[in-house]
């Protein structure tokens, strides 16, 4: 492929560009440059549609307003004049069999394609739950771990009831050293007396 020579202010060579590049604008993100994005909304576009239309469909209103809209091209076809009559029933009421028919036939695909978008949104949520299932599991099994490591750690470290025990053995040995004091105080005072008296 030729290249241009494209000479910009002072005479400088600028960098060749090609036609492809000159369409893609810099200031929109990348994923909105290609074609496909404005399909794929396009689509989307599509799918709200038929869900909106499906969703019409499937009330009560529909329904009445359809039997009412029936009976009443009955009732004037048979009823009505000859001449005023636009679907005679000498035909067999072919423009609302038509128009029926007609309807059927953009309905089912509508039908369909709001079950699809409604299957995907499934799937969605069904892998967002299994995701969120697994992680469920996960913070299950590291809380679990935890707290045997808790439980492990805690037959090492000292109880209420071996702490209290342990502070009544040391009063005892406090109170039997208190007694020995004072016994020996006692003794010496009473050899004292004795020595005193010996010396007077």
């Amino acid at each position: 492929m030729a290249q241009r020579d494209t000479r910009g202010l002072f005479g400088r060579r600028s960098a060749p560009t090609s036609s492809a590049r000159t369409d893609i604008r810099l200031d929109s993100p990348k994923g909105m440059r290609t074609p496909f994005v404005r399909l794929s909304s396009g689509n989307d576009r599509m799918g709200r549609f038929s869900e909106a239309f499906a969703r019409g469909m499937g009330t009560p209103w529909f329904l009445v307003g359809m039997s009412v809209f029936v009976t009443v091209w009955l009732v004037y076809n048979t009823v009505a004049p000859a001449e005023a009559q636009f679907d005679p029933r000498a035909l067999n009421f072919t423009l609302l069999t038509l128009i029926l028919s007609l309807q059927a036939s953009y309905a089912a695909p509508m039908i369909l394609l709001a079950q699809n978008r409604q299957d995907d949104r499934d799937r969605v949520q069904i892998e967002q739950d299994r995701q969120r299932a697994e992680r469920n599991l996960a913070d299950t099994e590291y809380l679990a771990r935890e707290v045997v490591a808790l439980r492990l750690a805690m037959k090492d470290v000292a109880t209420k009831e071996f702490l209290r025990s342990e502070l009544r053995a040391l009063l005892d040995e406090l109170d039997r050293r208190d007694d020995d004091n004072v016994a020996q105080a006692e003794a010496a005072a009473v050899d004292d007396l004795a020595r005193n008296a010996r010396e007077q």
